[in-house]
């Protein structure tokens, strides 16, 4: 190729650069965009959780109904107010409506499971957040508690296994005992200890996530071993129960309270007074925005079982030591946005 040839080739390619740049200039365009926006437009979403007036729901509902307003999509919301009928009835009753979207969370692994099915066979994306159910579906937002109760358990170990002064007894408070935050975490922990020789689980009780129920096992629990090393509570909202108990009976600065939950200034506060030693955090908050990003994924991708991902919530432990410059939200600000 000559000179004349190198250079007419050298004029067309700035020529045509110079046209792309100004075709982009002039109609700036993200060919995205539209269609993402098309997908949840005018849709309903419509939330079920196991009752609405207790602060990891309200993050997750206060989060998810936020975000629907600004994309102009309607949002319901029911309160079963812990009752499993309830909610079984509501999701009855919202399949036959065909809202878009159900985020519901599980009472226990097996109420809900048909339902959440039948739901997804509706073309109705559900996201499962917090409680697994025993079906998979769109999304389920929430920690591995497998994980999570391998963790505690190992957290148990260095506070009370071998090599330490204690007695090596542990105690463990249960939730519901088919409710997936504690069926899970149980798993994950008895992964752990089992044939252990160097601790020795004493009572293993469920609460069923109350409080009361929790504070009065763990007053018998102290009652028989005074010489108790742990407790391990599967919430942070039962646990205050538990850590009342232990105070009560003046044994704060022997008996170590271990428990999990989403990071409420309350919990924040429990970690302050000592009622708790050790919590593993979920950030509510942030797992109502993974709700969200699950919400947007389902729908823009045909929703109703389409694709079915487990969206994991990163943990992180809080004790005495860094509870200060952790992020303890308030569940007010939460509450208010789904009023």
């Amino acid at each position: 190729m000559n000179w004349t040839k190198l250079r007419k080739v050298a004029c067309l390619t700035a020529a045509g650069i110079g046209l792309a740049s100004g075709a982009l200039a002039q109609e700036p365009n993200d060919p995205f965009r539209g269609p993402a926006l098309d997908a949840l437009k005018d849709k309903w979403i419509a939330y079920l959780p196991i009752s609405a007036g207790f602060d990891l729901a309200q993050a997750w509902g206060g989060v998810v109904k936020e975000e629907s307003q600004r994309y102009g999509m309607k949002f319901t919301i029911q309160d079963p107010n812990w009752s499993t009928d309830a909610m079984a009835q509501g999701m009855t009753s919202l399949i036959a409506e065909r809202p878009d979207v159900i985020v519901t969370q599980n009472p226990d692994t097996q109420s809900l499971a048909r339902l959440m099915m039948q739901a997804n066979r509706a073309n109705i994306a559900v996201i499962q957040m917090n409680m697994q159910g025993a079906v998979q579906t769109d999304a389920f937002v929430g920690p591995d508690y497998i994980a999570m109760g391998r963790q505690i358990a190992n957290m148990a170990i260095e506070q009370c296994g071998e090599g330490t002064d204690t007695s090596h007894k542990i105690s463990i408070v249960q939730g519901v005992l088919t409710g997936g935050v504690s069926y899970f975490q149980v798993q994950g922990i008895m992964e752990v200890l089992n044939g252990r020789e160097d601790i020795e689980i004493v009572s293993s009780q469920a609460a069923d996530w109350d409080a009361s129920k929790a504070r009065a096992i763990t007053e018998t629990v102290l009652q028989q071993h005074p010489d108790l090393c742990a407790i391990l509570d599967m919430w942070d909202g039962q646990a205050i129960g538990t850590g009342a108990a232990v105070k009560q009976a003046g044994l704060a600065d022997s008996v170590t309270v271990i428990t999990s939950g989403g990071g409420a200034s309350s919990t924040c506060e429990l970690i302050r007074d000592d009622t708790f030693d050790i919590v593993v955090n979920y950030d509510a908050p942030g797992m109502g925005r993974d709700a969200w990003t699950s919400i947007m994924i389902a729908l823009q991708n045909g929703g109703g079982g389409k694709l079915k991902t487990q969206v994991f919530s990163p943990t992180y432990v809080m004790t005495k030591e860094n509870v200060d410059k952790a992020s303890c939200w308030d569940p007010e600000i939460y509450a208010s946005r789904l009023r």
